[in-house]
């Protein structure tokens, strides 16, 4: 082997451990406002038709971060740009918490957006584990970095009702305990990335691709160049995220309005975030083995059923919302990988921060855009409907998913 090649080999087993690092304490502060957001925005605002607003401002303000963590990773390398992205995280937790303490709804608003920022850099992590790792492997390096963020994210939620009692023993609202949480997990994340993430994997990918361009031609299997990666790639990745997002966000306020205490919104959140990430190891390997195609159909065919069962199920079965929102976790986790896989084949070393943090953008408008109206359907109509109409929304992704398998084959015929 040359040493070009041992130096990608040993850089990229690095920068997946500091990332393995980073989202395990990223997971709880991604996970604080799914659990508790929707209820206390409820509880300051007042209405359900205000609870899907911290989802949406907290999705807003990741897109805007989504932005800037892209071009800052452009110019300075993923270290400064993900450090930077969580270290804003844990400020908007910060500020999340006084507001709730001081009734400042102002502060709020403003806090979630920043809050944002964490959501944001959690997502765009996974990229750093496939800035190295080779084409034929690059849904399960995307894998190995979302299934860490399952410890944190699974822990925060299922200790919500421990950080509630911890929060007002501290004479805090007891719905700011897991932002306590969150606030000190993203810092820590940002802390690790800033001291750990050396060398920098994009900026070694960019050497490394100048020097062996033929090379790393040669290694991009057929099966993998689809022409229009990026768009596919973008498309998949909107779709789940605002049926995602949009089911998930009425959940807890669903559930409370039918009995259900904090600690049965907690369990549901969490086995749900638990399955959004958890099975990425399985999904990695099947986007890498099967195809980034037939694993967005999949996502399509599993956020259908997910919407069905959410709106099927009776208000007091814990059961059968356990399970729609693990079936929801899943096809939201099938279109993340395939989509990532598709938008990182689309791109090169030069301009893949930039195109990868735009794409986010478009990602977290959507999951913005579900957040807000889903509070709005379920206000005018019921969460029966909101959740079907999710449901059928991931549908598109089959259509799409098509037409790409019908633009491939006549590139492939042309050359």
């Amino acid at each position: 082997m040359s040493p070009t090649v041992v130096d990608r080999v040993a850089v990229q087993r690095r920068t997946l451990r500091v990332v393995v690092a980073s989202q395990v304490l990223g997971g709880a502060g991604l996970a604080a406002g799914i659990t508790v957001g929707a209820l206390l925005a409820q509880d300051m605002l007042g209405g359900t038709g205000a609870a899907g607003l911290p989802v949406a401002l907290f999705t807003l303000g990741s897109a805007l971060a989504a932005y800037l963590v892209g071009r800052v990773s452009q110019r300075a390398g993923r270290r400064v740009g993900l450090a930077g992205g969580f270290l804003a995280g844990a400020l908007g937790a910060a500020g999340i918490v006084l507001a709730a303490v001081h009734d400042l709804v102002p502060l709020l608003l403003v806090s979630l957006l920043v809050y944002g920022a964490g959501t944001a850099t959690n997502l765009q992590a996974r990229y750093a584990g496939t800035d190295l790792a080779a084409p034929s492997e690059r849904g399960t390096a995307i894998s190995v970095a979302m299934v860490s963020t399952t410890f944190g994210a699974v822990a925060g939620p299922a200790s919500v009702d421990l950080l509630g009692s911890l929060a007002a023993s501290w004479g805090l609202p007891p719905l700011t305990g897991p932002f306590v949480l969150g606030g000190a997990a993203y810092g820590a994340a940002g802390l690790v990335l800033l001291v750990l993430l050396r060398p920098d994997p994009l900026l070694v990918a960019r050497r490394l691709a100048a020097a062996e361009a033929p090379a790393h031609d040669r290694d991009l299997p057929s099966v993998v160049a689809l022409p229009g990666g990026v768009g596919l790639g973008a498309t998949v990745m909107v779709l789940t995220q605002v049926a995602m997002v949009a089911i998930m966000t009425m959940t807890p306020v669903h559930m409370r309005a039918h009995g259900h205490d904090l600690g049965d919104v907690g369990l549901v959140i969490g086995l749900h975030v638990a399955a959004m990430f958890l099975p990425s190891l399985v999904t990695g390997r099947l986007v890498d083995r099967v195809g980034r195609l037939p694993m967005a159909v999949a996502a399509a065919a599993v956020l259908l059923a997910a919407g069905v069962v959410a709106a099927v199920a009776p208000a007091d079965s814990l059961p059968t919302l356990v399970l729609a929102l693990v079936l929801l976790g899943l096809g939201w986790n099938l279109g993340l990988i395939s989509g990532t896989a598709l938008l990182v084949d689309g791109t090169t070393p030069e301009r893949r921060a930039r195109t990868q943090g735009t794409v986010d953008v478009l990602v977290a408008l959507a999951g913005a855009s579900g957040g807000v109206l889903s509070g709005l359907v379920v206000d005018a109509t019921s969460f029966a409907v909101l959740s079907l109409g999710g449901g059928a929304l991931a549908l598109l992704l089959v259509p799409a998913v098509v037409r790409q398998r019908t633009v491939a084959e006549s590139a492939r015929l042309r050359t």
